[in-house]
């Protein structure tokens, strides 16, 4: 099964599906819902915050009662989108810390 059909079962608009999403989290053990909502530099993080700040508006709470309403499906495509962003930019943070590692060899062996 690709990602497209995966992603389109758990966040589908039916009752199964949605039972398949929340399976899917409460599968996962705290230690790894702790290590993937904490992202490894404040660089991720403000780039995180400013993608659903983006996503969910930006009005500022203390100067507004905010309240943001959505369907279900809505939810499960804003969770996705999110989860999507996190995976690569983990994936582009490991990257570069890989890149300064190996510069850091390549200079050392000069």
């Amino acid at each position: 099964m690709n990602n497209t059909n995966q992603l389109s079962e758990l966040f589908g608009s039916n009752a199964e599906s949605g039972n398949l999403f929340l399976q899917y989290v409460q599968s996962m053990s705290p230690e790894t819902i702790a290590q993937l909502s904490k992202p490894g530099s404040p660089e991720v993080f403000q780039v995180m915050e400013r993608n659903i700040i983006g996503l969910l508006g930006g009005l500022p709470s203390e100067q507004f009662d905010v309240t943001i309403t959505t369907s279900r499906e809505s939810l499960g495509r804003l969770l996705a989108s999110a989860m999507m962003s996190g995976y690569f930019l983990r994936n582009a943070e490991q990257r570069m810390a890989f890149e300064k590692t190996l510069l850091a060899h390549s200079s050392d062996a000069e």
